[in-house]
């Protein structure tokens, strides 16, 4: 199984004026906006360890899923969440010839910690040797920050305050502040039995 993220977030998406706001930089400057890089790239790396601890899709984009098996014949559970529709469905075989499959045979069935790709009246299409499945999708809460619930874009906001504070230490401290961890906890998806039903 491979998760590819397909399309970025883009930079326009991102609050870096609220952030600036958040860490009580100046304002009024000439130069007010040469720190918005790094300020971006904090917001970045933080959202990146949230989404990594939640398998929650912040803001959206497209992500391709590559199976070279379905975890169950009938239903593949999605790895990240929540996701809003699934736009393509292909089988590609061993000579990458691809096969791109009716969406009339599949249906998304969305769960906030869950989503799955159904099939619709049977079992999902065979997967041939030496083949993959490939399944686009869109995910994320949606594509501004406001779409975001309040515990998640605080989370962010703290986590990329500390990234900003500790800049010059590089890797000096592992662990998620306590502050992080307690707004996303909620938001965690347990993984039993292999992510299986």
């Amino acid at each position: 199984m491979m998760l590819t993220e397909e399309t970025a977030v883009a930079a326009s998406a991102l609050p870096v004026a609220e952030f600036r706001a958040h860490l009580r930089l100046g304002t009024g400057f000439a130069d007010v906006g040469a720190e918005d890089a790094s300020l971006e790239s904090y917001l970045r790396a933080a959202m990146a360890a949230i989404e990594g601890r939640t398998a929650k899709a912040l803001l959206a984009r497209d992500f391709v899923l590559s199976l070279e098996a379905w975890r169950d014949a009938v239903e593949q559970t999605l790895p990240v969440a929540p996701v809003s529709a699934v736009t393509e469905v292909r089988l590609v075989d061993a000579a990458e010839v691809f096969t791109v499959i009716a969406p009339e045979r599949y249906r998304l069935v969305e769960d906030l910690q869950r989503p799955r790709l159904a099939a619709v009246g049977g079992v999902l299409p065979a997967i041939s040797a030496g083949g993959v499945a490939e399944v686009r999708f869109t995910a994320g809460f949606g594509p501004v920050w406001a779409d975001l619930p309040a515990d998640l874009a605080q989370a962010v906001f703290l986590l990329a305050a500390q990234y900003y504070e500790h800049r010059a230490e590089g890797a000096g401290w592992r662990e998620m502040p306590f502050g992080v961890a307690a707004l996303i906890e909620r938001w965690r998806t347990v993984r039993v039995l292999g992510g299986r039903g």
